[in-house]
């Protein structure tokens, strides 16, 4: 029983170290509308519950807007990025940039 006590105290330490290494090889990217991080494989740092309203802003002025909302919160929940603005400026969220449709073409508007 405390071999299996100190297993887990050694395991939830290691956690630990590598969740604030996981941090500090973040980088920092500025918006216009605020500040947003981007970790080395260019995933963001949203909360999954900040998807919505990212996602609303993005989707405000198009004539599509539940398409838009549908395919932006799943970019969103896996990416954890929205890039600023209403259109363009994906290079800010590589991985919403780069995720495809079967067919080649962008997936995250």
């Amino acid at each position: 029983m405390a071999k299996l006590v100190v297993l887990l105290a050694i395991a939830l330490l290691a956690i630990s170290m590598a969740d604030s290494g996981y941090k500090v090889l973040a980088k920092e990217i500025k918006h216009s509308e605020g500040e947003y991080m981007l970790t080395s494989n260019g995933r963001g740092t949203l909360q999954t519950y900040q998807c919505p309203s990212q996602c609303s802003r993005r989707c405000s002025k198009t004539q599509y807007h539940k398409p838009c909302m549908f395919f932006c919160q799943k970019c969103c929940i896996k990416c954890l990025c929205v890039p600023s603005g209403f259109y363009g400026n994906k290079g800010e969220c590589p991985c919403y940039n780069n995720w495809k449709t079967k067919r080649g073409g962008p997936k995250c508007p």
